[in-house]
């Protein structure tokens, strides 16, 4: 468990130092952090499989069952408001469910490894 916890800190602080050096040093391509937003993805499907994979070991486990449930509500309103609603207020909602996801996830791991 402590490897997925290191693997973890890795995935979701190597997007957040590559937004900062770009924006620190103000580069005019966006290169870095072009690639620090790109990466976020990366961190959500490591979370997401690992999340899954998390659950299955230990399906009585309330805190990863809420986990999946929401990443599957992200996925679900994201889905139903693309081709049935089409409210822009919901997509500034989307917007704060990842994080939100990422640190929860980041806690349930923290956790995990320090029993």
């Amino acid at each position: 468990m402590k490897a997925i916890n290191y693997l973890n800190y890795f995935f979701v602080g190597f997007p957040i130092l590559l937004i900062s050096i770009g924006l620190i040093t103000n580069e005019q391509s966006g290169d870095l952090t072009g690639y620090g937003l790109l990466f976020t993805m990366l961190t959500g499907l490591f979370q997401v499989v690992f999340g899954i994979k998390m659950l299955i070991d230990e399906p009585n486990d309330k805190s990863l069952q809420y986990y999946i449930k929401g990443v599957v509500f992200f996925f679900l309103l994201w889905f139903v408001n693309s081709l049935i609603l089409n409210y822009h207020f919901i997509y500034f909602i989307l917007y704060t469910i990842p994080p939100i996801l990422a640190v929860y996830f980041s806690t349930i791991t923290y956790k995990k490894a320090h029993l």
